[in-house]
């Protein structure tokens, strides 16, 4: 922990401390009082509210979802089984897909919020090797598999006749979606979501994928641990998401296990992030024996990813290639969302300016734009669905509306 010492301040600028002091205490915990210096100051160091860290314990889904269930799929003796989460009983369904490496969990702030302004059913699933879902071909990531897999969870669900979908994405899940969507696996599809999925500047991402990849840590002491690294390193901005997010992302593992997983899974130590001066390390395993960075004990857990995502590089080009002429060609209402306007590719460039499709771009976030900005999204997706009459406001939402109109 860095020491800093505090500028000496006259009591009577009390205000002007009031700030120092709050950037001070981005970066320290220890502080060295120095006569004269203003009474503010004093206080404030011997609130607990000021020293405080924040909270990097996971969240119980139950805060978001209303149940969880394990979906069973296929013949009796070999059944894929699929974790989806739930929220609401009336309106149209919106069946959410998570991108590559995150879960059905990344889209639980967001359920919340949707559900506080449109009335409507949720159902967010983790994709086939992610989160809870266990298959026997877990490393085949087709377009073609991972669209059939959303019809067929649907289909147990809600047999032959489900209510009117709509499909929302996020990276390679809004790809899945775009898939599922124009092929027309679910009739009753009324609407289409993608979030920060746009074939040009995907494509031309991929080949960094891989070095992204070996630059975040292979384990984690703890899942406070796995929160907190998500949140300094700005794989995720929100910290409420991350909290019930990562519970998803990664999974605790005995040490002899985790050793094994290591020897199949190759990986560099950790690269620090743009803000490394204040980045703290002690919660990450770097070197390549695990239980030798922590000393752990035969019988003691870490936490490790739960899907390695190197091994699904030759499906990367597939999941993007063609999306956004599937995308335009989709005849129902649909709505991209961007993280950034130098998204865009040539293809979706054109459609917009032809009125094809709705597109609005979110404020300054990051790749995982549904946590970074869940209200931002939800009210984008609430304006969409009552705009083309697919969802109904919920009454309370009306209510205020008609107040402060």
């Amino acid at each position: 922990m860095k020491e800093m010492l505090v500028v000496m301040v006259e009591d009577k600028d009390k205000d002007i401390a009031k700030v120092v002091f709050s950037e001070i205490m981005k970066y320290t915990t220890t502080v060295h009082i120095y006569p004269r210096v203003c009474v503010f100051l004093c206080v404030c160091m011997s609130t607990s509210e000021a020293c405080s860290k924040p909270d990097y314990s996971p969240v119980s889904w139950r805060e978001y979802f209303d149940e969880m269930e394990d979906v069973s799929v296929g013949a009796d003796d070999s059944r894929d089984v699929f974790r989806i989460y739930k929220a609401g009983n009336t309106g149209p369904l919106l069946v959410l897909l998570h991108g590559g490496g995150h879960s059905a969990l990344s889209w639980a702030v967001f359920t919340r919020v949707i559900a506080s302004k449109v009335n409507c059913r949720v159902l967010s699933m983790d994709l086939r090797g992610h989160g809870d879902t266990l298959v026997r071909q877990a490393d085949d990531f087709s377009t073609q598999t991972m669209s059939s897999d959303i019809a067929n969870v649907i289909g147990v669900c809600y047999g032959e006749t489900p209510p009117p979908i709509v499909l929302i994405g996020h990276g390679v899940g809004g790809a899945i979606a775009v898939y599922t969507a124009s092929n027309m696996l679910l009739t009753t599809t009324v609407g289409l979501v993608a979030i920060d999925v746009v074939e040009g500047s995907a494509t031309d991402a991929l080949h960094s994928i891989q070095d992204l990849l070996k630059e975040r840590p292979k384990s984690f002491k703890s899942m406070d641990h796995a929160i907190e690294w998500s949140i300094k390193s700005g794989q995720i901005k929100n910290l409420e998401s991350a909290r019930v997010s990562m519970v998803g992302q990664v999974k605790r593992c005995e040490v002899e296990e985790a050793e094994t997983l290591e020897q199949t899974i190759p990986v560099s130590d950790v690269v620090m992030e743009r803000n490394e001066e204040f980045y703290d390390q002690s919660y990450v395993d770097e070197k390549e024996n695990v239980a030798s960075e922590v000393n752990l004990n035969e019988g003691q857990s870490v936490y490790v990813w739960r899907i390695n995502l190197s091994k699904s590089e030759k499906y990367w080009d597939g999941w993007f290639r063609g999306t956004s002429n599937l995308f335009l060609a989709f005849n129902l209402p649909k709505l991209l969302l961007l993280a950034g306007i130098d998204r865009l590719d040539r293809a979706l460039t054109i459609g917009q300016m032809q009125g094809k499709f709705m597109m609005q771009v979110l404020p300054p976030c990051g790749h995982a734009v549904l946590e970074d900005k869940p209200e931002k999204v939800a009210d984008a997706v609430a304006s969409f669905l009552l705009r083309h009459k697919l969802a109904e406001a919920r009454r309370e939402t009306r209510s205020v509306d008609s107040v402060t109109q």
